[in-house]
């Protein structure tokens, strides 16, 4: 079939498009993630006198890391509508963030619908595949605190112990609110199948939106962080929960990504932007801590129970284009969520300038040296 002229520039346009946006993105990393590392150099110091306000001033500078990369995929038209509860309210409180993972997009779509909401940027902590740590970005996640997880049944039992002494090591101590994971252990595609496999062999529902979660990470974080008889069961006096509150997981947020007709967004789309404009949407459950059950096999239900409702929930949007209404509620409310293209350019601008300072800098005292 021949190709027309409008066809040939429309191709010509998305790949000149994709080159631009590609140079651009990896300027931006050659000046930003350098900056970022050096800026904490500098900080060292009142990293020793005060390492509150140096992990507030980090926290600051990963906020913005992760609104440049929001702006790749925001600026390609890559937009986000939110539904269920709203997580603002608990924006301030420790919580956990359960999430479907669909693809490498999952991340930077979290990276950008989370922008406002509070503190919760500068604060979260990621739990992410291990490989993640030898990309560009692995250098920024591991001064942050972010913990890598090694996928496969060898490596199960040491990762979790891994965890404990990470969350117990840096969570606090870095004065972190929320931590993110995807209890699935890898992308849809990829576990899908071995998912209904087991599902099947153990009499469980067979699902095809998503996989049935891994119990591990989760019920690490739970015994870590949540407070004694506060997990499971409410605590016996309002005294202790009021003094332990402060301190401990006080909410479990299930978080569940749809992109239209199921076909989600990789990072090299949100890199390149050479696809369509598209609104991803993403729907929110809160559920106190207290709720949860702290036993294994209660828990593996109650996990389970999350992900069959996310089933149910991924089935309604794509028959209808809309999440259901909320228990209670005779409409689904949904919110555009917006960022400031003016703070953007803001963020990018002093990304740049910060880059060409440092330069200087380097060539001065290369210059006074040589």
């Amino acid at each position: 079939m021949a190709v027309t002229l409008e066809q040939a520039q429309r191709v010509g346009y998305t790949c000149l498009k994709a080159l631009l946006r590609f140079a651009f993105m990896v300027a931006n990393n050659l000046v930003a993630i350098p900056s970022y590392v050096l800026y904490l150099i500098i900080l060292q110091p009142l990293r020793v006198l005060d390492s509150k306000s140096f992990w507030y001033i980090e926290g600051v500078l990963f906020k913005w890391l992760l609104a440049m990369v929001a702006s790749w995929g925001w600026w390609a038209g890559y937009t986000v509508v939110e539904w269920g509860d709203d997580v603002k309210a608990v924006s301030e409180d420790e919580a956990m963030v359960l999430v479907n993972h669909q693809a490498t997009g999952d991340v930077c779509t979290l990276m950008m619908c989370l922008q406002d909401k509070g503190t919760v940027v500068r604060q979260m902590m990621w739990l992410m595949d291990h490989i993640f740590k030898y990309t560009n970005f692995g250098i920024v996640s591991l001064i942050h605190g972010d913990f890598f997880i090694r996928q496969g049944r060898a490596h199960r039992d040491q990762q979790l112990v891994l965890l404990k002494e990470h969350l117990e090591k840096y969570y606090r101590s870095r004065n972190r609110k929320w931590i993110v994971l995807f209890p699935e252990g890898g992308f849809l595609r990829k576990r899908r199948e071995t998912s209904q496999a087991f599902a099947k062999k153990n009499n469980l529902p067979f699902l095809k939106h998503v996989t049935l979660p891994r119990l591990g990470a989760t019920q690490v974080i739970l015994k870590t962080l949540v407070a004694p008889q506060e997990n499971g069961t409410p605590a016996g006096r309002d005294a202790v929960i009021k003094e332990s509150k402060s301190k401990s997981l006080q909410w479990v947020i299930d978080t569940t990504i749809a992109y239209p007709k199921g076909e989600p967004i990789d990072i090299q789309t949100w890199i390149l932007g050479y696809r369509q404009p598209t609104v991803t949407h993403v729907h929110y459950r809160i559920f106190p801590v207290k709720d949860v059950p702290a036993e294994p096999e209660a828990l593996t239900h109650w996990l389970y129970e999350r992900f069959i409702e996310k089933e149910d929930l991924l089935t309604h949007f794509y028959e209808t284009g809309a999440f259901p209404p909320l228990q209670g509620q005779t409409k689904a409310i949904s919110r555009e969520m917006t960022l400031s293209n003016l703070w953007l350019v803001g963020i990018q601008s002093l990304a740049f300038l910060s880059g060409g300072m440092w330069y200087c800098i380097f060539q001065y005292f290369y210059h006074c040296l040589f």
